[in-house]
């Protein structure tokens, strides 16, 4: 874990002192640039007084220094803006160490339903939630992946299987999650891919037949005209035709030009990003297969060329909000007619390929996110998905994954089809050790590793009542909503399939002969072959249950005391819990004497 930590303390020092050098050397061209300028003015002025060829030549040669510096400004803003978000990224990862991870901003609470009460009790979606520790998806389309592969209900095991691979050869090479993290942040927050497909998919309206050979045409001959103008072997006249004509074209198909690039407009510096993205993607060399097939489908439509050019055209749409060179452009080189053949030859030929490669990219983000365990713990398993029909659950040494590793305290459970009574003390560990099993189920099913030495576990769909509270805008108490709860656990059971049941507090919201009557019954009804039930609770008469249809077992959590101070070891033990202290609780509260 240190190890790791000490890593991106090391990678964000260095960037940190490579941001300090370009700020430097862009205050360096600030001035070089600043001082180019104004020689060339004077150059131009003392050519304008003298009227000698060779200031001329060096006011030109000013020129265009000043305009690579221009650009040579342009590429270092870029590349200092990069290494920002590359910062930005480090910074990030060093929150999940210290605990800072709590004021990320993407916490996933509109994945939470309530339908889904798993997400609420295992801390999946919301603030300080799994999903907000583990999220490095920047677009729309990324997030509701991640969203999707948190899920309690075991979806498609091969495909958990393909991102264990990948996720492990991610682990291995931090600074390619870093590269691909850094770069995809520069996208908008959220950015949704829906109306960008729209946009360049749809039918727009094409150039008329027969103008593509007019656009090359009319330039041609209006160059021709001004070089045999320039040498005298024809009038002005003709040049200055072919210019109004020209004008005359573009201002005529104007309408269905500018329809073709309005879309592109918009989304010039998105379209650069990604670009960015697919190119880094294909350049790499992967090992795991479903990298491969990723990096494949990138390449079959060659992703990061398409949209190179495309982002040019981008920029070329973006440009003509100038109107001076909107005027110019068209009347000297039909560049909207240009620009248009050029969209619409685009848009035939690739834009059916831009929802696969969007979609890469959002899978990537899932992968990039799920990585995120293994890169920041010193601890983790890739678990073992077992094919068996019958439930099984087993792991060494396990740990919560939003518990900082140095705190947490590992626990066991080796669990088949059965019921396991869990009693222990107040503050014992008995919720803590319940979501810890249950939500390393869900990273499992995901494709991620989890906290853990190791982990096996078969096709198991999770349902959970822990955090159950009352609801006064349904008219809803704690107790019925309890109920509710157990009722979509009975009614699921139906379909005969391998269910995780994990119940804490059973029905804590009512009073104790009637919670006695309603476990029992309940707990006798959630034991069987096709079930592994785990249920916390205080009523150590819940330990007597026994059932014929499958084996019911008691564990239990513990609690010493040292020096009048109450101690806890949080490690789960096989058999009933024989201390209490509820009393010594009141008494240190000051409630009882």
């Amino acid at each position: 874990c240190f190890m790791n930590k000490n890593f991106f303390q090391t990678a964000r020092e260095m960037d940190l002192a490579e941001k300090r050098r370009l700020d430097r050397r862009g205050q360096l061209l600030s001035w070089l640039r600043l001082t180019t300028f104004f020689l060339c003015l004077l150059a131009l002025a003392a050519a304008w007084d003298t009227g000698a060829l060779e200031i001329y030549l060096v006011a030109v040669a000013l020129a265009c220094c000043f305009t690579a510096l221009l650009r040579r400004h342009g590429r270092l803003f870029e590349q200092r803006l990069l290494l920002e978000s590359h910062i930005a990224a480090l910074s990030n990862f060093l929150a999940r160490f210290s605990g800072e991870w709590h004021n990320f901003p993407v916490t996933g609470a509109e994945y939470l339903k309530d339908e889904l009460p798993q997400a609420q009790d295992l801390s999946l979606f919301g603030a300080d939630s799994i999903y907000q520790y583990l999220c490095a998806a920047r677009t729309k389309a990324g997030r509701d992946s991640l969203a999707d592969a948190l899920s309690p209900f075991p979806a498609d095991l091969a495909l958990a299987r393909k991102r264990q691979k990948a996720v492990e050869e991610l682990i291995t090479r931090p600074r390619l999650v870093l590269d691909l993290t850094a770069a995809a942040a520069l996208l908008p927050d959220g950015h949704d891919t829906k109306p960008l497909l729209a946009a360049l998919q749809r039918n727009t309206e094409k150039p008329y037949a027969g103008t593509a050979f007019i656009a090359w045409v009319l330039p041609a001959a209006l160059a021709l005209a001004i070089v045999g103008a320039s040498l005298s072997l024809i009038g002005w006249t003709m040049p200055a035709i072919l210019v109004l004509l020209q004008f005359l074209i573009a201002f005529a198909l104007g309408r269905r030009t500018a329809s073709a690039q309005k879309p592109l407009a918009a989304m010039h510096r998105e379209l650069r990003l990604y670009e960015r993205l697919f190119s880094r993607l294909e350049d790499a060399t992967f090992q795991s297969p479903h990298l491969i097939a990723l990096q494949a489908q990138l390449k079959a439509g060659g992703a990061a060329r398409s949209l190179r050019r495309l982002a040019a055209l981008a920029d070329h749409a973006h440009t003509r909000h100038n109107l001076i060179f909107l005027l110019l452009a068209n009347a000297f080189f039909l560049s909207d007619l240009h620009f248009a053949h050029r969209i619409a030859h685009w848009q035939e030929k690739t834009a059916a390929h831009l929802g696969d490669w969007l979609a890469t990219w959002a899978e990537t983000e899932v992968l990039l996110s799920l990585s995120t365990v293994g890169l920041v713990r010193e601890v983790y398993a890739f678990p073992e998905l077992l094919e068996d029909a019958s439930p099984r659950l087993e792991a060494k040494n396990l740990t919560h994954l939003l518990i900082p590793e140095e705190k947490a305290v590992p626990n066991d459970i080796d669990a088949t089809a059965g019921t396991r009574i869990i009693t222990g003390s107040n503050m014992s560990g008995k919720t803590t050790y319940l979501r810890t099993v249950a939500s390393a189920c869900v990273l499992a099913y995901a494709g991620a590793p989890v906290p853990g030495e190791r982990f096996r576990l078969s096709p198991l769909h999770i349902f959970t009542s822990i955090r159950v509270t009352d609801d006064a805008a349904h008219g809803l108490s704690t107790f019925y909503a309890e109920i509710l709860r157990i009722k979509s656990m009975m009614a699921f059971k139906e379909k005969r399939l391998p269910m995780l049941i994990v119940i804490d507090e059973i029905f804590k919201g009512t009073n104790s002969a009637d919670r006695l009557i309603g476990a029992r019954e309940a707990i006798s009804r959630l034991t069987g072959a096709d079930f592994i039930t785990l249920v916390s609770t205080h009523d150590f008469e819940l330990c007597e249950i026994e059932s014929d249809a499958a084996p019911v077992t008691n564990w239990h959590f513990e609690e010493s005391y040292e020096d009048d101070k109450l101690l806890f070891d949080y490690k789960i033990k096989e058999g009933r819990c024989t201390t209490r202290n509820a009393q010594y609780l009141l008494k240190m509260a000051g409630i009882m004497e």
